[in-house]
C-alpha cells in the first residue's frame, strides 16, 4: 500500500478507497499476508489476450476457427476468437453468449470428463457445425474451455481425434498462463 501511495501521489486515506472498491469489484485480491493482485474479474480477461496468440496457433495447427469461453450463469461467453483462413468458416464473435447445454465448448465448461480428455459437438448447436473443447482448468476446477470449429464436412472423426489432441494441448498450455495472469 505504501508503494502505491507513493507512486500514485494521492493521499492514504484515498488510495485505501480506491483499493476497498476495486476488491469489492474483484478487480483486486488482498492475500493473506496483505499483497495485492489482479481480482477475479481481471483473471479472464488477462487470459484473454494471452490465449489471442496460443488461439492462432490453434487455427493454423488445426485450420479451423477458435474460440476462448467462459461459462456465464447458464451460458458461455466467447471470451477470444480467431476465425478460420477457409471462405466458409464457423464465426463466433466474442461477447457472444451461447447455450452451457449445447456444444462441444458447453461440455467442457460444465466439469465433465472424458478419457480423451476433450469434448466433441457434431450439429448440436448450429447445423452443419462441428466442434472439439477441453477445458481449461486450475487448481482441479474449470475455468475456461478452449474450442475449435468448423464445417462438419471438413471435420470428420480422424480429423476430430487429430485436432482433440491439439486442443488438449492447448488447453493444458492456457491452464498454466491462466494462474500467472
Amino acid at each position: 500500500m505504501t508503494e502505491l501511495v507513493a507512486e500514485s501521489g494521492v493521499s492514504r486515506a484515498t488510495t485505501y478507497r480506491i483499493v476497498a472498491a476495486l476488491i469489492g469489484h474483484g478487480f483486486l485480491a488482498r492475500s493473506a499476508d496483505g499483497l495485492l493482485s489482479a481480482g477475479p474479474r481481471l483473471a479472464p480477461r488477462g487470459a484473454a489476450l494471452r490465449a489471442q496468440p496460443l488461439l492462432v496457433e490453434l487455427r493454423d495447427a488445426t485450420g479451423e476457427s477458435a474460440q476462448l469461453f467462459v461459462r456465464r450463469g447458464q451460458r458461455r461467453m466467447c471470451l477470444a476468437a480467431v476465425e478460420s483462413m477457409y471462405e466458409l468458416r464457423t464465426s463466433v464473435p466474442v461477447g457472444s453468449l451461447l447455450p452451457l447445454g449445447r456444444g462441444s465448448g458447453g461440455k467442457a465448461l460444465r466439469g465433465a470428463s472424458t478419457e480423451s480428455g476433450y469434448f466433441v459437438s457434431m450439429a448440436e448447436r448450429a447445423p452443419g457445425v462441428a466442434s472439439v473443447s477441453a477445458p481449461v482448468m486450475v487448481g482441479g476446477t474449470v475455468v475456461a474451455a478452449i474450442s475449435v470449429s468448423g464445417p462438419i464436412e471438413r471435420m470428420g472423426m480422424d480429423a476430430v481425434r487429430r485436432m482433440g489432441e491439439t486442443v488438449v494441448r492447448a488447453a493444458a498450455k492456457l491452464s498454466t498462463w491462466w494462474t500467472t495472469v
